[in-house]
C-alpha cells in the first residue's frame, strides 16, 4: 500500500463499522490521519481507533449525533483542534428506512422524517462546517447509494430520495469550491454485507433474485468501495470533481 496520503487529515462520518470503518482502515494505510465520529458505538469506535494507529498514524473517535445539526459544527472544530487541519472529508453516515410503499397505513413517517435528517441534513451541516477550514485542494466525498439513481424495489422512495438530493447538493457544493481545488464527489455503492443491508434487505446473504439483477453476478466488498474513496481522495483524482460514481457490480444498466 503507498503512502501517498501521509501528512493528510481526513474524517470519516460514521466511521465505527461497517462501510465507514472499511474506509477510515483503507485511508491510514495509505497514510492518512483519520478521524472518525459514532453515535452509540464507544467500544468499536475505539477498536477501529486502535487498528488505525497500530497503521502508524494519528487516529481519534468523536461523538456527534448526525440528526443533531448543531453537533457538526462542533465536531469539525473538535477535529481541527485535534489534527491541526481537515484535508478530506468522507460524509458516510446514514440510515436506512425502507420495506413500506408510501400508501401502506402502517407507514412510520416520523422514522422517514429522521432519515431525511440524518442522510441529508447530516450531511449538509457537516459539510459546511467543513468548507470554511478545509485545506486548498482537499476532497469531500459523500457515500450515495445506487438507490439515488435507481429506484430498485418498492418501499424505497424515501430512502432514494435522501440519498438523490446528495447527488444535486454535491454537485452545488463542487461548483462552489472548485476555485479552491476542492473536489466534491458522490460514491454509490449497491448491497454490501453490512447491518444497513440486514436493515434494508434482512439478511447480509442475497437472494438469488437480487443477484441475478447484477452483470457481476455478486454484492460489494466494502473493501471496494474504500478503495475508490480512496482514489477520489488521492492525487491522481484532482481533476475529478462534481461526479457520481456507480459501484455496483452493474446494477442498474
Amino acid at each position: 500500500m503507498s503512502d501517498e496520503l501521509r501528512g493528510k487529515v481526513a474524517l470519516v462520518t460514521g466511521g465505527s463499522r461497517g462501510l465507514g470503518a472499511a474506509i477510515a482502515e483503507s485511508l491510514a494505510a495509505r497514510g492518512a490521519d483519520v478521524a472518525i465520529s459514532y453515535v452509540a458505538s464507544a467500544d468499536k469506535a475505539e477498536q477501529v481507533v486502535a487498528k488505525l494507529e497500530a497503521k502508524g498514524v494519528r487516529a481519534a473517535a468523536f461523538r456527534s449525533d448526525q440528526s443533531d445539526l448543531a453537533a457538526a459544527k462542533s465536531l469539525i472544530d473538535e477535529v481541527v483542534s485535534r489534527f491541526g487541519k481537515l484535508d478530506i472529508l468522507v460524509n458516510n453516515a446514514a440510515i436506512v428506512v425502507s420495506g413500506k410503499k408510501i400508501d401502506d397505513p402502517d407507514l412510520d413517517t416520523a422514522a422517514l422524517d429522521r432519515m431525511w435528517q440524518v442522510n441529508v441534513m447530516g450531511p449538509v451541516a457537516t459539510t459546511r462546517a467543513a468548507a470554511p477550514v478545509m485545506s486548498d485542494g482537499g476532497r469531500i466525498i459523500f457515500i450515495g447509494s445506487l438507490n439515488g439513481s435507481h429506484a430498485l424495489f418498492p418501499g424505497v422512495a424515501d430512502y432514494a430520495g435522501s440519498k438523490a438530493a446528495l447527488n444535486g447538493y454535491a454537485r452545488g457544493v463542487a461548483r462552489d469550491l472548485g476555485s479552491r481545488s476542492i473536489t466534491v464527489n458522490v460514491v454509490q455503492p449497491g448491497a454490501m454485507p453490512t447491518d444497513m443491508m440486514v436493515d434494508a434487505l434482512g439478511s447480509t446473504e442475497a437472494p438469488d433474485a437480487f443477484l441475478d439483477m447484477h452483470p457481476v453476478r455478486r454484492i460489494a466488498h466494502v473493501d471496494e468501495v474504500a478503495a475508490l474513496v480512496c482514489f477520489l481522495a488521492g492525487v491522481d483524482a484532482g481533476y475529478i470533481t462534481g461526479g457520481t460514481h456507480d459501484i455496483a457490480g452493474g446494477l442498474g444498466i
